[in-house]
C-alpha cells in the first residue's frame, strides 16, 4: 500500500503531466476510448458510424455538403484521422495550383480527402485512389458516390499500396503520375515513394503531398527526402485534425528528377 504521504508527493508531478499532455490525452479519450464504447453500443464500426451521419446531413451530389458533414462529425462527436479543413485548404490550394490530370492517393480511409482531391480537379482529370481495407473501401465508396464523382473521375482500388504501385502502368495504364497524395500507414511513406521512384511514374515536376509527418510522423521518410536530392520540397506547419495544441505538418515535394 502506498502511503497518503507519498501519494500527495506525487500529486504535484502528477497534475503537471496532465496539464502538459492533456491534448494527447484528450485524443486518446476520443479517437480510443470512446471509438470502443461506441463499437460494444451500436454494433457499427466507427467508419459505418460516420457514413451514417454524413448521409442523414449532406446533401447528396454537393462535394461541400459531404465535407462540412464530415467536419462537424469529426470534431463534434467522433475523432476520425482525416486531413481535417485546415490543412484540407492547404492541400486545395495545391492542387488548384498544379492542375494535375493523374492523381494517385494513397489511403482512401473513409473517403474524406478522396472527395476533397475529386472536387479540386481539372476537367478530364483522374483519381486513383488506394485503400487496403476492404470495409473502409466500401464505406469510401459510397461516400464518393453519394458526392457525385463516378468511375471516370474517381477510380477505388482495393489493395494494399505495395502491390498495386508496381502495377499502375501494366493493368491500369498510367504513363505517369502529376500529384501523389499519402496518408496511409506511416510507416509505407518511405518505401512507397521509393518505389513510385523507381517505376518512372514520378516525372519532373510531379507534386508528393505526404500528411502527418510530424505526427504521428514519418521521419524514414523525412530521411530520405533530404538525403536524396531528387525534391524540391517544404513541411506545411499545422496542428493535428480536430485537435488542439497537437503540432502536426505536411510535406509538400516536388520531384526534380534523378541527378
Amino acid at each position: 500500500m502506498v502511503s497518503p504521504a507519498v501519494a500527495l508527493a506525487f500529486l504535484p508531478l502528477l497534475l503537471t503531466l496532465l496539464i502538459k499532455y492533456r491534448f494527447f490525452f484528450m485524443l486518446f479519450y476520443r479517437a480510443v476510448l470512446v471509438r470502443i464504447w461506441k463499437d460494444l453500443v451500436s454494433g457499427l464500426s466507427r467508419e459505418q458510424r460516420a457514413y451514417q451521419y454524413v448521409l442523414t446531413h449532406a446533401i447528396p451530389g454537393d462535394p461541400d455538403s459531404i465535407l462540412d458533414a464530415f467536419d462537424i462529425w469529426c470534431s463534434k462527436i467522433e475523432f476520425i484521422s482525416n486531413i481535417g479543413p485546415k490543412k484540407g485548404k492547404i492541400l486545395d490550394r495545391l492542387l488548384l495550383e498544379h492542375s494535375p490530370l493523374t492523381v494517385l492517393e494513397l489511403g482512401a480511409h473513409c473517403g474524406y480527402s478522396t472527395v476533397r482531391i475529386a472536387r479540386a480537379l481539372p476537367l478530364g482529370a483522374r483519381l486513383y485512389s488506394i485503400e487496403m481495407d476492404q470495409n473502409n473501401a466500401a464505406i469510401a465508396e459510397k461516400i464518393i458516390r453519394l458526392a457525385g464523382f463516378d468511375d471516370n473521375t474517381v477510380e477505388l482500388i482495393v489493395n494494399p499500396s505495395d502491390e498495386v504501385i508496381p502495377k499502375l502502368h501494366s493493368e491500369y495504364g498510367l504513363e505517369r503520375l502529376d500529384f501523389v497524395f499519402m496518408d496511409h500507414w506511416k510507416k509505407c511513406y518511405a518505401p512507397d515513394l521509393q518505389m513510385l521512384e523507381g517505376s518512372g511514374m514520378l516525372c519532373k515536376g510531379s507534386m508528393i503531398v505526404a500528411d502527418n509527418v510530424l505526427f504521428p510522423g514519418a521521419p524514414r521518410f523525412l530521411r530520405h527526402v533530404r538525403k536524396s536530392g531528387l525534391y524540391d520540397w517544404k513541411v506545411h506547419r499545422a496542428t493535428l485534425e480536430y485537435s488542439k495544441g497537437i503540432r502536426d505538418g505536411m510535406a509538400e515535394l516536388v520531384y526534380k528528377g534523378h541527378n
